[in-house]
């Protein structure tokens, strides 16, 4: 019998770009707040947003200065977001030796700032991660690849990825889930800002009847059916004279609302090595109105994950007109009802959950 998981709380600074963009918060001072205000211990940070001169020009000054602050506000690294740019020529995509070393050099500084887990994206293929697992040994930190809408647990590349994974047998290598391809519905908060921006009642209405339509058929195994999706949202824009709105409606409706089952994360359950805690807003009963936050950390818990969930705002997108810091405060509550009710808790404590940590990502894989 799998012992109940104790999942850590944590957060993204992604979730305060918008405040970090507008410079009210510099990296210092953001990460002073997320420690003083109790959204940690876990802190996650993205490499390029965050790091100026990333990952070329981080120097030891910066790394001394960094990991100094976080230990002053006793935060605990728990992953640095990393990119698989493989479009940034414009006469060709990197050739496999290219993107290992574009790859080498973010997980080196995910290293020497003190981060246990690199979180990687899609575009990385099975050959390219197992071509990685030597990089990942050399600097003793973990791959995770983010399993994001519009893929999912079930997903055909996911589970190339999955399969790949059981061959190779290492702990280095896994999986971010990102709640956001577990989606219940259209965020409401989305659907005003859309209102805000002179849409229709009549076309907000058939943008989440054709959502909801999407739900009911299930998540997209291929990238056939993706396109597709993608395809249907950007014509009904267009037929209701709104043509402005079709790519934000198909990017939105597809690649942040994934309409997966909950079940469908079971299927890379053992290889989850870290969690993105997606969500896009708190409504007046303080739940969250399109994700399950509460369904989600309950499977978590229930499957003995004791890993890190860095609670991700990507309201800020699109609502200018709420505190993002009340927001996470609010989604970190409903986290932790939810361990409760699920017989466990969510870790709070920064010496706890380095231990947790530690552990967490030294376990083999069962599969």
């Amino acid at each position: 019998m799998t012992s109940p998981g104790t999942p850590i709380q944590g957060v993204t600074l992604y979730s305060f770009t918008r405040a970090f963009h507008a410079r009210q918060y510099d990296l210092d001072s953001l990460i002073r707040k997320v420690a003083a205000d109790g959204f940690g211990p876990g802190l996650e940070i993205i490499g390029f947003s965050s790091l100026r001169g990333f990952p070329d020009h981080i120097d030891d000054n910066f790394v001394g200065h960094f990991r100094d602050l976080v230990a002053e506000v006793d935060l605990v690294p728990t992953s640095l977001a990393v990119n698989v740019d493989t479009g940034l020529r414009r006469d060709r995509l990197m050739n496999h030796d290219e993107l290992v070393e574009y790859m080498r050099k973010q997980i080196e500084v995910a290293a020497r700032l003190g981060f246990p887990i690199a979180r990687v994206q899609i575009s990385l293929t099975p050959d390219a991660m197992e071509s990685l697992l030597p990089v990942a040994e050399q600097y003793g930190v973990t791959l995770a690849l983010e399993v994001h809408a519009d893929q999912h647990g079930a997903h055909e590349r996911i589970l190339a990825l999955r399969d790949r994974y059981e061959k190779l047998n290492s702990p280095l290598l896994g999986f971010t889930a990102d709640w956001g391809a577990t989606v219940t519905g259209f965020a409401p908060s989305l659907l005003e800002a859309y209102r805000r921006r002179g849409a229709s009642e009549e076309l907000l209405a058939q943008l989440v009847d054709l959502w909801n339509g999407f739900y009911a058929e299930g998540p997209p195994n291929t990238q056939k059916v993706h396109g597709e999706r993608f395809g249907a949202f950007i014509g009904l824009a267009a037929r209701n004279g709104r043509p402005d709105l079709g790519i934000d409606f198909a990017i939105n409706g597809t690649g942040l609302f994934g309409p997966a089952p909950l079940d469908t994360w079971l299927e890379i359950m053992p290889w989850v090595r870290h969690v993105h805690g997606k969500f896009f807003g708190i409504d007046e009963t303080g739940e969250e109105p399109s994700v399950p936050v509460r369904g989600l950390v309950r499977q978590l818990v229930e499957n003995g994950y004791s890993g890190a969930i860095s609670s991700e705002y990507e309201g800020w997108h699109w609502n200018n007109w709420q505190d993002p810091f009340d927001i996470i405060r609010g989604e970190q509550a409903v986290q932790r009802s939810a361990a409760a009710d699920a017989g466990s808790t969510m870790v709070t404590d920064p010496a706890e959950a380095r231990r947790i940590l530690n552990s967490h990502l030294a376990q083999p894989v069962r599969g």
